[in-house]
């Protein structure tokens, strides 16, 4: 598939199949997360991979009520880190500017970016969930405290087909000068 259909193709989906997703596309969209950028090559962001029943039922049980029944016979979940004070700073922790730490979140928006889009590449559906309990997830992942949990992302075969909600169009977002 071209970029620009890929990008087209994707989109929040809340419905998904019980269908196993081969362990070969997970990787393939992790493999894509990295090659991704990341602020001096800082290469700080984490991923969390629940397959199986118990690590399922866990992020489950740490998402909040609404998510937990749109996404529960989703067959993987990713959960998305970065580490701290790794982005962002000078070497004995100073801060490049008022950023600081919003540089590693920063990247792990365009590592789960590229994620987003190798899953729809692979016909595989997603969606991204900040609404979560980070502490019962640090515990059930052994998730190290320098480390912030950014997002749960859902990942299997879609069992709806959503319309796309409607874009701003570029004059509304930008400004030419």
């Amino acid at each position: 598939m071209e970029l620009r259909e890929v990008m087209q193709k994707r989109k929040s989906i809340r419905q998904y199949l019980t269908t196993p997703v081969e362990e070969e596309k997970v990787k393939a969209m992790i493999e894509a997360a990295i090659l991704a950028p990341t602020w001096k090559n800082a290469q700080e962001i984490r991923y969390y991979v629940a397959v199986s029943e118990e690590k399922r039922q866990a992020v489950l049980d740490a998402l909040g009520e609404g998510n937990r029944k749109k996404t529960q016979n989703a067959p993987v979940f990713l959960i998305s880190a970065v580490i701290l004070n790794r982005a962002g700073f000078q070497k004995d922790g100073t801060a490049d500017n008022e950023l600081g730490n919003g540089w590693g979140y920063y990247d792990c928006g365009l590592h789960d970016m590229n994620l987003l889009l190798e899953a729809a590449n692979q016909g595989l559906s997603t969606l991204v969930m900040g609404l979560r309990d980070a502490d019962k997830l640090r515990e059930a992942f052994d998730i190290p405290k320098e480390e912030s949990i950014v997002s749960v992302i859902s990942v299997g075969y879609s069992d709806a087909d959503p319309d796309r909600p409607t874009r701003k169009s570029v004059e509304e977002i930008a400004k030419f000068f």
